[in-house]
């Protein structure tokens, strides 16, 4: 029996899944981690890098790295997402021959899912080596908002990295899948997915015969995680400016590192009630002497920083339950997924808006590959009868 890969290719981090035995598994990468960052990077010598080991390299090599390339696949070059990656990102984005979007590593163009495939392959691998036996087939989860575009385009990328992609499913229902895998609930649950990248919102009815049933779905392609590190970024080069009159973003090695700082210091807040950002030899001035950044930020900033993007997220909640024709109090479990709702400040918002303690029995890093390996054990396995 061939077995199916479950894969969460996130715009942080990207994670695969796999049932063995009638058990939904994480398998860890060669580090140990069950997730991979979704970063792929190409050396001087023009060796190609996937995961930590090109996160680890990123300070030094920012031109050459590329992140977030989730937000720019199955998009248009002269949509205003693509503008925003343009003028932030430390790695370069061109315009290709269809209007579609290029990136440009070692003087040499790539496509975004032939980027992505990058990443997939190195999923591929890690399940490979774990099953000590090749893999082709994978379900691969996707942004409930993504369009028709997006989703050919994340399915092409599966095609790259020698995939057969049996099936792209929402990340949202394969939450779902695995939050009710096994359990035999009858329920009305909200799935929050607050990611690196995206934001989506679903309500599902579960029903005891393994039948989940989508009621209504929402969100936004272009907000996540990346949006209140940028806004951290913002900050730390706004309070850098007023000193020493210069603009950090002007230097790609600066930004990589305060891209760096940014998103441990917006980590770190989440258990801490204020951290330091401290980045010495940061860039030097025109008289030659080395400036260093030393920022305090406590949890309190941060969460003026990130307000409107979580009452964003919270606007889409309230339209989705409009749609589907539900009070707050037809809902009987939320469901969080993705990294950003570690935040507090997040826990706090869904709580108050759903007048509900959300549901912490599912991993926010790992429910969506688990979901996604048990769509495919089910697509392949005939006493399966899940719908």
């Amino acid at each position: 029996m061939e077995k199916v890969i479950g894969i969460d290719l996130g715009t942080t981090n990207s994670c695969v899944a796999i049932v063995e035995n009638g058990v939904p598994t994480v398998i860890p990468n060669r580090g140990g981690y069950k997730t991979t960052p979704s970063m792929v990077a190409v050396t001087e010598a023009g060796k190609r890098l996937v995961g930590h080991i090109a996160k680890r390299q990123a300070i030094t090599n920012a031109e050459n790295t590329v992140y977030a390339a989730k937000r720019l696949i199955g998009r248009k070059w002269n949509s205003p997402q693509v503008k925003n990656a343009v003028a932030t990102s430390s790695y370069r984005i061109v315009e290709g021959p269809h209007a579609d979007v290029r990136i440009v590593l070692r003087e040499k163009e790539y496509g975004v899912p032939e980027i992505s495939a990058m990443v997939l392959q190195e999923m591929k691998v890690i399940a490979e080596d774990y099953l000590g036996e090749g893999v082709t087939k994978a379900v691969i989860t996707v942004p409930a908002y993504f369009n028709d575009n997006q989703r050919q385009a994340t399915k092409d990328a599966g095609e790259i990295a020698g995939l057969d992609v049996i099936r792209i499913i929402n990340e949202p229902t394969s939450a779902a899948l695995s939050y009710g895998f096994g359990k035999n609930v009858e329920k009305t649950i909200a799935v929050y997915d607050f990611g690196g990248g995206t934001f989506d919102i679903s309500i599902l009815e579960i029903g005891s015969s393994a039948v989940f049933k989508v009621i209504a779905t929402a969100g936004d392609t272009f907000l996540g995680g990346e949006d209140v590190d940028a806004r951290i970024i913002d900050w730390l080069v706004q309070g850098f400016k007023e000193e020493h009159a210069i603009d950090l973003r002007q230097d790609r090695m600066a930004l990589q590192r305060l891209k760096d700082a940014a998103e441990k210091a917006k980590c770190e807040l989440s258990s801490v009630r204020e951290t330091e950002v401290n980045l010495p030899f940061i860039i030097s001035s025109g008289r030659n002497e080395a400036l260093h950044l030393q920022r305090t930020i406590d949890r309190k900033t941060l969460e003026e920083l990130s307000a409107d993007l979580i009452e964003r997220t919270i606007d889409i909640c309230k339209q989705t339950l409009a749609d589907a024709h539900l009070e707050k109090e037809d809902i009987e479990e939320v469901v969080l997924v993705g990294g950003m709702t570690r935040m507090p400040r997040i826990q706090q918002a869904v709580a108050d808006f759903f007048e509900r303690e959300p549901c912490k029995g599912v991993h926010p890093d790992e429910s969506v590959a688990l979901g996604a390996g048990i769509q495919g054990s089910a697509l392949t396995d005939d006493k399966q009868e899940m719908v």
